[in-house]
């Protein structure tokens, strides 16, 4: 059904720029939420923009709340505190463009060593070909006392991507000018791509040089990667994690990266923010990004205008995009 019951109550954090909701329907009231929320506001439409750990508490003191909008892909962080009568979309596909790119940043880097030659630039040293003792790179046949490697090609690789989703068909399209082999794995096997099951990862994980986690946080994802898994990986393989920091068993991926098995490139941690005498900081070949992969200025406009999208929807009472719950009108 349309909404019919006067202006839509539409509730943003108090300090968002008015240019992100100027375009927003005639019908629409905007409700300014304080970030210290002390008092009752009705609100129909509620948009997040992203992870704010005072959510939970300012809900509280909102009525009349039908639909959340996040604005980001996991919503593992709102769903313990959701009423079932509660509509949830989450921001499926606002992140495609800044995550990839991220992805794809951090795997030519660590491929390239740029983390590692960046340290000796810090340092003023130009070790050149004794500067990579890791054992990951080694001289093998008819390289073996020509010359030393001190990085690798991206070309030719094969990648396996964990959770292929609208992300995950991102990094893909971004990879494939490398001349890349891609697997892809998700909740069920799919054609069309192919998309292999989840419960096919222990077969796949030796094939991959690169293996990209980009799926959601679930009671059946965490812990996904964990000790066998990361002993399953190739050597010298690189582990990249854009999903969620539980994604990933942190001690055992540190076990892993001391012991000179594999590579990694995490934006997310567990836990997060990473405490500052945490060992991942200073385990081997380990590039860490603050959970910023998706935070670029273009992604708020993008996410925006998908929210005024969403609120013509509802407006019109047509089904709306990216639903999580079933929660009726």
């Amino acid at each position: 059904m349309p909404h019919t019951r006067g202006m839509l109550r539409v509730g943003v954090d108090e300090h968002l720029s008015p240019e992100l909701v100027r375009d927003f329907p005639p019908e629409v009231e905007i409700v300014r939420i304080p970030r210290e929320l002390a008092h009752p506001l009705d609100v129909d439409f509620l948009i997040l923009p992203f992870f704010n750990a005072k959510a939970r508490a300012a809900f509280q003191h909102l009525h009349g709340v039908k639909v959340i909008q996040s604005l980001m892909a996991g919503v593992d962080w709102i769903i313990p505190w959701l009423p079932p009568e509660v509509i949830l979309c989450d921001g499926r596909g606002l992140h495609d463009i800044s995550t990839s790119e991220w992805v794809l940043a951090v795997i030519l880097a660590c491929m390239k060593r740029l983390p590692h030659n960046r340290d000796l630039q810090s340092r003023h040293e130009w070790k050149g070909q004794n500067s990579v003792t890791d054992g990951c790179l080694s001289e093998t046949g008819a390289n073996r006392g020509q010359y030393a490697i001190l990085s690798e090609d991206l070309a030719g690789r094969t990648v396996l991507i964990i959770g292929y989703g609208s992300i995950g068909a991102a990094i893909e399209a971004r990879l494939q000018p490398f001349g890349v082999n891609i697997l892809r794995i998700a909740r069920t096997a799919k054609t069309k791509p192919d998309v292999h099951a989840v419960s096919e990862l222990h077969q796949l994980l030796p094939q991959a040089d690169i293996v990209i986690a980009i799926l959601p946080l679930t009671p059946e994802t965490k812990g996904l990667i964990g000790a066998p898994e990361l002993a399953l990986m190739r050597p010298g393989a690189l582990l990249v994690n854009a999903a969620r920091g539980p994604v990933v068993d942190t001690d055992a991926l540190v076990r892993a990266l001391n012991e000179g098995r594999i590579h990694a490139a995490v934006d997310v941690t567990n836990p997060e923010p990473l405490p500052a005498d945490h060992p991942l900081w200073s385990a081997p070949n380990c590039l860490i990004t603050p959970h910023i992969a998706g935070s670029t200025p273009e992604f708020i406009y993008r996410a925006f205008r998908f929210a005024d999208q969403q609120i013509r929807r509802y407006l019109a009472g047509q089904p709306l995009e990216n639903r999580v719950t079933e929660a009726g009108y």
